[in-house]
């Protein structure tokens, strides 16, 4: 590609992406110029790839549990109907659960695509803490920090080349290496600080308590990890004062939610697998 044609493509993407900057829903958001279409592409790879890697990741038959699937979609209903999510519609919000009852940790690709480990789910103790978490990993997808980030980390014509190629509907092996990359990724303190906020914005409107994910950091800070960082923790920062912030916030926003449905909790847990 000779240089005037990609200078012509940069400006293009340049364009088209501060048309998208001036959407509302980006306000706070950061710098981004991939399309939102590059989130959808992202978390559809990603998804094939998962679903692909039994090995690595045991997905629970939603079937056979359909139970607890039911369960936890509800869940994600309470926190997708609350008014606050800004790409609700956009989004797919699938979730899938991985049988992998030592991993403590949860998270969600572009697009929306969520995993939840049955370590984590049996870690928690009611519903609003899992609701917190969920809303947590929503936030993430929600804020587009996947895509945020590439354009932080990678050069203008990199990023600008990737857009093109999803602007035209494109596939190539770059994508799917960034695809896999953004699986488990490592967000920075400052975008954990943002889901955590988008946490407690996103149950303000419903019954749980606003701030039912601080009872799973309370948690691991009583019951510490054995010197053992938990899979959660290390692709989720812990920035400071974190429990704190989540308090503090619902507060702020005079969340009026108390229920925490422990009893419904226990008898989803009931059915997962031994």
């Amino acid at each position: 590609m000779n240089i005037t044609l990609r200078f012509v493509i940069v400006i293009a993407v340049l364009l088209a992406s501060a048309c998208g900057l001036m959407d509302p829903r980006n306000k706070g958001k950061g710098i981004n110029i991939l399309p939102l279409s590059a989130d959808k592409n992202f978390g559809k790879q990603a998804d094939l790839q998962i679903s692909s890697d039994l090995a690595n990741y045991p997905l629970l038959d939603p079937n056979r549990y359909a139970d607890v699937y039911a369960y936890v979609n509800k869940v994600r209903d309470n926190i997708l109907n609350s008014g606050k999510v800004d790409y609700r519609s956009e989004f797919e919000w699938k979730i899938k659960i991985i049988h992998d009852d030592k991993t403590l940790n949860a998270f969600c690709t572009p697009g929306g695509y969520i995993y939840v480990y049955t370590g984590i789910l049996k870690f928690l103790e009611s519903e609003d803490q899992f609701a917190g978490v969920l809303a947590h990993e929503i936030g993430h997808a929600d804020m587009r920090h996947s895509t945020r980030q590439i354009t932080t980390m990678y050069g203008l014509t990199f990023v600008a080349d990737v857009a093109q190629l999803i602007l035209l509907g494109q596939t190539s092996p770059t994508i799917s290496q960034l695809s896999t990359s953004l699986i488990g990724l490592k967000f920075s303190r400052n975008h954990e600080t943002e889901a955590d906020q988008r946490s407690v914005l996103y149950l303000c409107n419903t019954p749980y308590r606003a701030s039912g994910a601080a009872g799973f950091f309370e948690k691991l800070e009583k019951q510490g990890q054995g010197g053992r960082t938990p899979e959660f923790l290390s692709t989720h920062p812990n920035p400071e004062n974190r429990i704190e912030h989540f308090h503090n916030a619902a507060l702020t926003m005079g969340c009026q939610g108390k229920s925490d449905f422990k009893e419904a909790y226990r008898v989803m847990l009931s059915k997962l697998p031994k």
